[in-house]
């Protein structure tokens, strides 16, 4: 098969295993692409939900993960108790808060 590829050619190539500098450059393009696209935004959301879950307080109106609108009745370190209802509370994790809304906002939702 070495007469449909001259030799002088060939030899000048490098071989196929080995990445080049422009497949280097490529490569880390890549990571920083996936960096900026994937990995920051999810640290920056990551960030601000910590922040706002450890600015919660008794009386805050607060949406949970699961949808469950409630007023914040207790705080502890790890879970929190929601009034649901009149006379009905559940206690959940603090994490498990997806949004705190402004003032008013259950009074709101009851019209609808």
């Amino acid at each position: 098969m070495s007469f449909f590829i001259s030799e002088a050619l060939a030899e000048g190539t490098q071989a196929a295993g080995q990445p080049g500098g422009e497949q280097f450059i490529l490569l880390i393009g890549m990571v920083v692409l996936f960096y900026f696209i994937l990995i920051r935004p999810q640290q920056k959301r990551a960030k601000e939900h910590k922040k706002m879950v450890a600015e919660i307080g008794k009386g805050d109106e607060v949406v949970t993960n699961g949808g469950v609108l409630g007023k914040v009745t207790q705080v502890g370190e790890q879970y929190l108790t929601l009034e649901i209802a009149d006379n009905v509370e559940i206690k959940i994790q603090i994490h498990a808060v997806g949004t705190v809304l402004p003032k008013g906002s259950i009074k709101a939702a009851k019209k609808d």
